[in-house]
C-alpha cells in the first residue's frame, strides 16, 4: 500500500476529528488535508505523537482524535500502548504507519523490520480494536468499520518506503501546518478545539 492509498481514504471519510501527524506522515497528511483540526508533532518529538494525541483525546472526551504515527516512533514509546488503554480513552485511533524505516532522518531501517507484530502488541495491552492492513483496497473497503469501531482503536499499516526528507518549518513549507511556527500551530490548535 502506498501512502496515498492509506490517506486520501482517511481524509475524504474525515469530519471534525483532530488529527495528530508525525515524521514521514506530517506531509502528505498535508496533501490531503488544510484544516485547523491537523497537528504535526515533528519537532524534534520522534516517539510522542501517540503521547500528545491521547491527551487531546482525555482533553476532549467529545471529539476523535487519529494519531498517525510510525513504526520507528512506536517502537520508541511502546509503553504509550498501555497508557492508552488504561486512561480510559475511546475517542482515539492509532494509526502505526510501517514503513520499515526512519524515513526523513535518512532512511535508515528500523531494527525490528518485519519482526514486531504491532498489531499483535496493542491486542496484548487490551485494545478492543485492532486491525492490520497491506493492502489498500482491503483498507479503504474497511475503513467505515474501522473509524466506527469502539475505542481506543488500533490500525498496523504497512506502507511501502516514501521519499519525504528531513521536515523544517516556515512560509516556504508545503504543508500549511508547517508555514508557522510549532508554538503557533500549538495555538491554533487549541483555538479549533
Amino acid at each position: 500500500m502506498t501512502s496515498g492509498e492509506l490517506l486520501a481514504p482517511l481524509a475524504r471519510r474525515r469530519t471534525d476529528e483532530v488529527v495528530v501527524t508525525t515524521m514521514s506522515t506530517v506531509r502528505p497528511w498535508g496533501r490531503y488535508s488544510d484544516s485547523d483540526l491537523d497537528f504535526a508533532s515533528a519537532d524534534s518529538a520522534m516517539g510522542h505523537a501517540a503521547d500528545l494525541a491521547l491527551g487531546i483525546a482525555l482533553a476532549r472526551p467529545d471529539r476523535r482524535v487519529i494519531c498517525l504515527n510510525g513504526d520507528g516512533s512506536m517502537l520508541m514509546t511502546l509503553g504509550t500502548l498501555a497508557t492508552i488503554v488504561g486512561s480510559g480513552a475511546r475517542n482515539l485511533i492509532l494509526y502505526v504507519v510501517d514503513n520499515g524505516g526512519f524515513e526523513i532522518t535518512g532512511h535508515q531501517p528500523l531494527a525490528d523490520h518485519g519482526r514486531v507484530d504491532y498489531a499483535g502488541l496493542s491486542r496484548a495491552a487490551g485494545f478492543p480494536s485492532v486491525y492490520f492492513f497491506d493492502h489498500g483496497g482491503d483498507y479503504a473497503e474497511a475503513l467505515d468499520d474501522v473509524l466506527a469501531a469502539e475505542g481506543p482503536v488500533f490500525i498496523h499499516a504497512v506502507v511501502q518506503r516514501g521519499g519525504e526528507g528531513p521536515i523544517s518549518r516556515g512560509p516556504e513549507a508545503e504543508a500549511a501546518y508547517l508555514r508557522t511556527s510549532l508554538a503557533e500551530s500549538a495555538r491554533s490548535l487549541r483555538r479549533a478545539l
